[in-house]
């Protein structure tokens, strides 16, 4: 049995991927065993830090992500609208295929696996996710059960005839990490998904976040058992996982939610090119700034960028006179 980790990457988040390694390294393990998905074919950067992990491969199953590119399109088919809007758009496929690759872990080479999205960082251990996997098909740890707006379409009147209120209250998830095992989306299965969505409940499906929608489903209209830590631990041990949580507190490097240590930090929401020019030495603030550099630049300090000038904040509020600008559709 091969108990592994599968981060979604390219050239184009080189630098958070580069932090989420080092990350791993030093809170869950030197020797963790990494497999690379590819977004898309840009790797150069990839490869290279690759070269230098004896741990960290690259996913070269490309039979594998055929499969799980050609049923994500076959999902988006079935959807009564979404694959029209994205033609009308300029998008000639799936919007966003590469994020559907996620599923490729399905078919890895790992047994037991924790997937990462390249936007978060390790802070603890994660040997009580795998070892969560003995009983249960599917396991996650995060608060995205509070919000459906950004998993399911929550105007679709066939929503609750499919999933009741309390399924939908307690069972969504984020798809940014997620522990599960290989096997489990056989073809049998995908067949079924597929059976269900094309009879309807693809409307359902929220078409802005392609592939999180789309693993919710797969997730929770086939039975499996999933099981949310955010859900069960007592509430004096439960952590948030969120850069939007301003109340963590850093020490050694570590992030602790109210005394308690919180497994990940998930820099959601903040785009890959505001961490790519703060790289490049641009002098921009965000939260937990500095426990990404600390990581980012782990094995090579000298090349941490050192900023001599105020910093400016990574979202700027437009004042009044810009926003009623934009609302007229004039320019500024």
């Amino acid at each position: 049995m091969v108990d592994g980790i599968y981060i979604l990457a390219n050239d184009v988040v080189y630098h958070q991927l580069v932090a989420l390694l080092n990350s791993i390294e030093v809170n869950a393990g030197k020797n963790f065993p990494i497999c690379i998905i590819p977004y898309d074919d840009r790797l150069e950067l990839v490869k290279e830090e690759i070269q230098h992990r004896d741990n960290v491969e690259l996913f070269t199953d490309t039979k594998a992500i055929t499969i799980w590119e050609d049923f994500s399109t076959k999902v988006w088919q079935t959807h009564p609208y979404a694959w029209q809007h994205w033609q009308e758009d300029g998008i000639p496929k799936v919007y966003r295929l590469g994020m559907h690759r996620r599923f490729c872990g399905f078919d890895g080479i790992f047994d037991k696996f924790i997937y990462l999205d390249a936007d978060i960082l390790i802070l603890n251990s994660l040997d009580y996710i795998f070892q969560q996997l003995n009983s249960h098909d599917f396991v996650v740890y995060d608060f995205q059960y509070k919000d459906l707006s950004h998993v399911y379409n929550a105007n679709s009147t066939n929503l609750l005839n499919i999933f009741p209120q309390q399924r939908l209250e307690s069972e969504i998830f984020c798809a940014g990490l997620y522990g599960s095992k290989r096997g489990v989306f056989d073809e049998e299965r995908r067949n079924y998904l597929l059976s269900c969505l094309e009879q309807g409940e693809a409307e359902i499906l929220y078409m802005n976040a392609p592939d999180q929608t789309i693993l919710n489903y797969m997730v929770m209209r086939s039975g499996i058992s999933s099981y949310n830590f955010a859900r069960h631990l007592p509430k004096t041990e439960v952590t948030g996982c969120c850069v939007t949580s301003p109340h963590f507190q850093t020490r050694n490097n570590l992030l602790y939610d109210r005394g308690n240590q919180i497994t990940y930090l998930h820099y959601i929401g903040l785009k890959s090119r505001l961490f790519n020019s703060v790289c490049d030495g641009e002098n921009i603030d965000f939260p937990y700034r500095e426990l990404f550099l600390h990581y980012r630049y782990l094995h090579e300090p000298e090349k941490r960028p050192q900023f001599t000038t105020k910093s400016k904040p990574y979202k700027v509020t437009p004042n009044l006179a810009t926003r009623i600008f934009k609302k007229l559709g004039l320019k500024v």
